[in-house]
This record gives C-alpha cells, sequence and structure tokens, in this order.
C-alpha cells in the first residue's frame, strides 16, 4: 500500500486511514523500524513520527528507539487489539475450559485479559449470572443480554486495556462480593503471577480478595515472558488452566506444588481424542 492509495479525500480522512493502516502492519509484525514505515507508505519519517504519536496517545502502538512496536515489554503490556489476535486458537479452548467452573446463579468477576474475553459469549449458557467487570469491551458485549445482570466497573479508563481502574475502581470492587473470580495475567516468573502496570495489579488483587473462588487462565506463551510486579504465587488460585502446548515440566511443577492444572484441548485435538 503506497501513500498515493490512502490519499484520497480529506486530510483527516488520509491521515486516519494511513494510521490504521500503519497499525495493521505493525501488529502484524510486532515490530517495524520507523524508516521502514516510511518507505513503505511512502511518507516522510517526520510524518512517520505524528503518526505514531497519535497512535501511542491512544495505546494501540508504542515508539521505542527508532521501532514502532505493538508488542509488549516488561515494563508496558501490549494493547488489547494486539493482544486479542494472539493465540486465539489456544485462547478459545481455555475459555471454555475455565466455563466448566461457571454455574447459574453465580456472581463471576471478570478481568480485562483477552484470554477473558473470549469466555464471555459463552457465559449466555449459564444464565441467570451477574457479572462484575471493569472492561468495557465485556460491558458492551454483554449489555442488554435477557439474564445477565450486569455490574460495570467505573473509574479512570485506559485506552491500552479497554478497562477502567484506579482508587474508585478498587473501592467499587471492595464494596462487592463474587461467587467467582476469572483473570489471566502478563507473564509467569517462578511460578508467580507478573504485571507490567501497578495498577493493573491493584484492579485484580482487590477481585481476588473480593471473590471465593479464584481461577487463573494462562497459554502457554506466559510462562516465557517477563514483567516487573509480582501479583501473587499460583499456589493461591483454586485452579489454573493451560493449554495443551505449555510445557511438562511447567505443568508437573504447578502440580507438585498442590496447584489443580486444568489442560485445556482445542476443539481439533478434542476430535482427534
Amino acid at each position: 500500500m503506497t501513500e498515493t492509495s490512502l490519499d484520497a479525500g480529506p486530510r483527516q480522512s488520509r491521515q486516519a486511514a494511513r494510521q490504521q493502516a500503519i497499525t495493521e502492519v505493525v501488529m502484524a509484525e510486532g515490530t517495524v523500524r520507523i524508516e521502514q514505515l516510511a518507505e513503505r507508505f511512502g511518507i516522510s519519517v517526520m510524518t512517520v513520527h505524528r503518526d505514531l504519536d497519535g497512535l501511542e496517545a491512544r495505546g494501540l502502538l508504542r515508539k521505542s528507539r527508532g521501532v514502532a512496536t505493538a508488542m509488549s515489554t516488561s515494563l508496558v503490556e501490549s494493547s488489547d487489539v494486539y493482544r486479542s489476535n494472539r493465540q486465539t486458537g489456544e485462547k478459545e479452548a481455555i475459555a471454555l475450559a475455565a466455563l466448566e467452573f461457571v454455574e447459574p446463579g453465580q456472581a463471576v468477576m471478570l478481568d480485562d485479559s483477552t484470554s477473558t474475553f473470549h469466555l464471555v459469549p459463552h457465559l449466555r449458557t449459564r444464565r441467570p449470572l451477574t457479572v462484575i467487570t471493569n472492561t468495557l469491551t465485556v460491558m458492551d458485549s454483554l449489555r442488554g443480554v435477557s439474564g445477565i445482570t450486569l455490574l460495570g466497573l467505573g473509574g479512570q479508563y485506559f485506552n491500552w486495556c479497554s478497562a477502567f481502574m484506579g482508587g474508585i475502581t478498587t473501592a467499587a470492587i471492595e464494596a462487592l462480593r463474587a461467587d467467582l473470580f476469572i483473570m489471566s495475567t502478563a507473564a509467569i516468573t517462578d511460578d508467580v503471577a507478573f504485571h507490567q502496570s501497578l495498577q493493573t495489579n491493584d484492579i485484580k488483587r482487590a477481585m481476588f480478595d473480593s471473590s471465593t473462588r479464584r481461577i487463573l487462565i494462562v497459554d502457554h506463551t506466559k510462562f516465557e515472558k517477563r514483567a516487573l510486579h509480582a501479583l501473587m504465587p499460583l499456589t493461591a488460585f483454586d485452579a489454573v488452566i493451560v493449554d495443551s502446548a505449555t510445557g511438562a515440566s511447567d505443568i508437573a511443577r504447578l502440580r507438585d506444588k498442590g496447584v489443580e492444572v486444568v489442560v485445556a484441548r482445542t476443539q481439533r485435538q478434542a476430535g482427534v481424542a
């Protein structure tokens, strides 16, 4: 795609189209050098920088040392848009396994993870339910669904995770009690859940403390990642659901520590079996 193909229409429309195209390229490749983006779209490096500044302000991409990236680091989580397109088959299998822990009549608390979002469409099969969440995408998906009482947690809105966080959100969580909390995490190091953001940790810890049962859902890539802030050990959860690509040594080690590990299989794997 060249700038010429994006150049029709008013300047604002051209910029929006170009930024959308840049976003798609970076999210597909993970990391792209700024000079490569300028060459690919036939625009100046300065224009790329301006576009990336706008995308960064929206929480979609980041600039770092001459590159545009959608990938997470130990200090910064990637956007929910980028994460939602990763390990989709594994996340769907994990979500279906998590559904087995949901019972009609429960109050279920959901975090802002894209793994948890895969569970949302299936919650209709467990009605009536009360769903408590700080995540705007979950609210949008469940609003108006009969048989589901939706409790939306407000606060300061963060684009990069499409969720509300902060003291207002934490106070609202502490005033509630849920039967079940389902969450994911950014990274697992030494069998401890980690996140890049202290604000994320504060919200998830409050949700954890306000729930009777706590389920952690993670795909195998989380065991390979690093993040800065420790949340809690995996032994604190009532169950940890992983995908079938998770290392056998990781599963065995967690089970040796007394963790209930559920290995979710994809639909293709289940069909073969």
